[in-house]
């Protein structure tokens, strides 16, 4: 960190310069650092305490401990590892992640899946921003400093202003914002754990009932939507300013490694908090983050403030910088920053309406928001993974932006294989919680799965059958046409 300092303070850059770098290919002088930097980024983004409710959200497909153990360890670890895989295209093109898909999609082709990332990022900055408000009012309000709307417009402005901030000047920031939140976070989660570790009851954990197996698949999936499947689009955003020669097995290690470590930690702790108490479980279903104050001694209620409101931003600070880049390759024409601005007031406005304004469940909300939208980046994601196992040379980034080039303009295939995929995964999946997606599900009864009220109704098979299609077709059907662009000279 000390080397960068240096560097940044004789090329004229600080941490509070806006980057300029968008679309745009970073040039080999520019890029530096090691892969085991990703690490800083991907933990800092994934220490949130959120991670403890994704222990009720589990435990609610009525499965035992053990049960959400193995779906919640291989649900974390595979998604992520997914996002290691897609890290290395970033080393190898040195372009944004949705810039990169170009090659399987086309320059043009490839605004379907720009608009479908986008739309996920602010989703999730959205419900991030949603998180920090909603819990920094429950926690004011048990320390009798009140917890109404005041409490949460203050809450509002502060996390707002903290991630549209770090968005709008960049990289170099975010670097140095994560490494801070995530030795912040870090110490005051462990003391977090230490302080409530009494509320653990082993024998009302090891009491919980096992459930089927497909509870345990949809409990699989939807961890899997819920952490790796939620950043594969924005994978490569990162590792795209490391050296050509930086080791493609560190990229993939250090990405998984760093991003995964504490969700597997905290998930675990938060399923025997969950599971030691119902009213705690239901409790996480309306304020997921709030809610794990409660049993907390008051002294550390605002030290419990800041380590939720700090990973929760960690998250959205990511988001919001990956769905500026997104925008961009949508068609925005306008600098890096001015799309991540716009997305800041989409990511308010929308948190506005939900604190303020919605009644419905949020937890049925956000299942549905998880699962609608993980089938497409799902599909995107197979497509993708089987585009960088199939090219044996860096890419020709100079022809990523050219429409005539061997990338093409529009590739028919991949964008015909999302639309088809995303109509058999949505056809798998289900919300019953979410009136507004009832429409789901139609394809159970016709495939002999029990319809909407069987037994494979809530496995969201349709995430994995997504992921699964887009893979198989762009491997074994476009792999010659990617043998044939890396002919061209």
């Amino acid at each position: 960190m000390a080397d960068q300092l240096r560097v940044d303070a004789v090329e004229g850059r600080t941490a509070l310069s806006v980057e300029s770098n968008g679309l745009n290919v970073i040039s080999d002088t520019d890029r530096k650092g090691t892969p085991r930097q990703l690490f800083w980024p991907w933990f800092g983004a994934n220490v949130s305490v959120l991670g403890l409710s994704y222990g009720a959200f589990a435990l609610g497909f009525g499965i035992s401990f053990w049960q959400a153990v193995i779906a919640g360890v291989i649900g974390i670890v595979f998604s992520f590892l997914l996002c290691g895989l897609i890290a290395l295209a970033g080393k190898r093109g040195s372009a944004p992640t949705l810039v990169l898909s170009r090659a399987a999609f086309g320059v043009r082709g490839n605004k379907l899946p720009s608009l479908i990332s986008w739309w996920l990022t602010v989703g999730w900055e959205t419900v991030l921003t949603i998180l920090a408000t909603l819990a920094t009012a429950t926690v004011f309000e048990r320390l009798g400093w009140g917890g109404g709307s005041i409490t949460k417009v203050i809450a509002l402005v502060v996390v707002g202003t903290l991630t549209v901030a770090c968005g709008v000047l960049g990289f170099d920031l975010i670097m140095r914002a994560q490494t801070v939140i995530t030795v912040v976070t870090g110490v005051l989660t462990v003391v977090y754990i230490i302080l409530v570790a009494d509320q653990v009851h082993w024998s009302a954990v090891s009491a919980l009932p096992s459930g089927s197996g497909q509870a345990v698949v949809g409990a699989l999936v939807f961890l899997m939507t819920g952490f790796g499947l939620g950043w594969v689009n924005a994978a490569a955003d990162y590792s795209r300013y490391l050296p050509r020669t930086a080791s493609s097995r560190g990229v993939v290690g250090w990405t998984t490694f760093g991003s995964s470590v504490a969700p597997v930690v905290l998930f675990i702790f938060g399923l025997l908090l969950a599971g030691s108490s119902q009213d705690l479980s239901s409790a996480i279903a309306a304020d997921p983050i709030g809610a794990l104050a409660e049993a907390l001694p008051t002294w550390f209620l605002v030290p419990f403030v800041i380590v939720a409101v700090l990973g929760l931003v960690g998250g959205a600070v990511l988001d919001i910088y990956s769905s500026g880049l997104a925008l961009l390759s949508v068609g925005l024409p306008a600098p890096r920053y001015v799309a991540a601005f716009i997305d800041g007031l989409v990511m308010i406005a929308g948190t506005i309406y939900v604190v303020f304004f919605s009644s419905d469940s949020f937890l049925s909300q956000f299942q549905g928001f998880l699962i609608t939208l993980g089938v497409p980046v799902a599909a995107w994601c197979g497509i993708m993974l089987a585009d960088i196992a199939s090219r044996r040379r860096d890419y020709a980034e100079a022809e990523l932006f050219d429409r005539r080039g061997r990338y093409g303009d529009i590739q028919w295939l991949p964008i015909a294989t999302v639309v088809v995929a995303t109509a058999i995964g949505w056809g798998l999946v289900t919300n019953g919680l979410a009136s507004w997606l009832t429409w789901q599900g139609y394809l159970l009864k016709p495939l002999g799965l029990g319809g909407k009220e069987g037994a494979w109704a809530f496995a969201n098979l349709g995430v994995l059958f997504a992921l699964v299609i887009g893979f198989l077709v762009q491997y074994f059907v476009a792999r010659p046409q990617v043998r044939a662009q890396e002919q061209v000279v």
